[in-house]
Formats: structure tokens, C-alpha cells, sequence
């Protein structure tokens, strides 16, 4: 059970670090890592699918809040709503790759649900995204040995 909630918690540390909380995963997986009672491959695996589907929500709610924008309760003023579209019409969808960033990468997929990025381009490049970070979080905790078999 305890090994359950390890995982469970990661998953939800990751997942709600991915959305417009202030919130981070990294110290959960790192402590997990060094505890050395959990699988790698699947801690990695919890961290970043939680981090991608709380991507997700963020798309989803660009997709369907940016009909809100006029109202006063909507989170993003028109002035910073346009410099984010014009950010992403720039560099296009391949700016998701830096999703995985701190500050930026939350309202990065934000923005791309506002741009209307298909569903499973966006999946695709922010999975590479955070998966990539958890990777190289977990290879800079436990030494790239760890990542070659003996």
C-alpha cells in the first residue's frame, strides 16, 4: 500500500505541477529516486504521464476559456494574451518542446490550446518535452550509470 501511495503522490505532484498551479514535482521524484525502494523506469513513467495529462488540462482549457476573453474575470489580460499568441505564431508548435520549463511552460500549452494545436501534435511534443526532463532529473540524481545496465 505504501508503495501505491508513492506512486499515486508523484503522479499527482506531476500532474498538478503541469497545470497553472504553483506547484513541483521535482523534489517528490527526487526523493523517491534516492530513497532506492522504487522502480526508475516507472517512477519516471508516473512523473512524466501526470505531467503530460496535466499539459493536457491546460490545452483543454485554452481551447475553451479563450471564448472568455473578454470578460473581466479571465485570468490572462488581452495585452498578455496576444504576446503569448504572437510568441507561438513565431516559433509555431515546436516551442512545446521548452514546456517542461519553469514559469514559461505551463502557459505554453495554455496557448497552444487557445492556437488551436491538434490534440495529438501537442501530446506527442510535450511528451517528448517532460519526459526528456524527468529523464535528465533522474539521470543527474542517480549518475547516468544507473541508466547502463552492468
Amino acid at each position: 500500500m505504501l508503495t501505491f501511495s508513492a506512486y499515486l503522490g508523484l503522479f499527482l505532484s506531476a500532474f498538478g505541477a503541469a497545470t497553472l498551479l504553483p506547484l513541483g514535482s521535482e523534489a517528490v521524484l527526487v526523493s523517491l529516486l534516492l530513497s532506492d525502494a522504487y522502480l526508475l523506469w516507472l517512477l519516471v513513467a508516473v512523473a512524466s504521464v501526470g505531467n503530460v495529462l496535466g499539459s493536457l488540462v491546460n490545452w483543454q482549457l485554452g481551447r475553451y476559456l479563450e471564448h472568455f476573453r473578454q470578460r473581466r474575470w479571465f485570468p490572462v489580460n488581452e495585452h498578455r494574451l496576444q504576446q503569448a499568441q504572437g510568441w507561438y505564431t513565431r516559433y509555431g508548435r515546436w516551442s512545446l518542446l521548452l514546456s517542461w520549463l519553469p514559469i514559461i511552460g505551463d502557459p505554453l500549452t495554455l496557448v497552444a490550446g487557445v492556437m488551436r494545436e491538434r490534440c495529438w501534435v501537442f501530446l506527442l511534443i510535450v511528451s517528448l518535452a517532460k519526459t526528456g526532463r524527468y529523464l535528465a532529473l533522474a539521470a543527474l540524481t542517480l549518475g547516468w550509470g544507473s541508466f547502463v545496465a552492468p
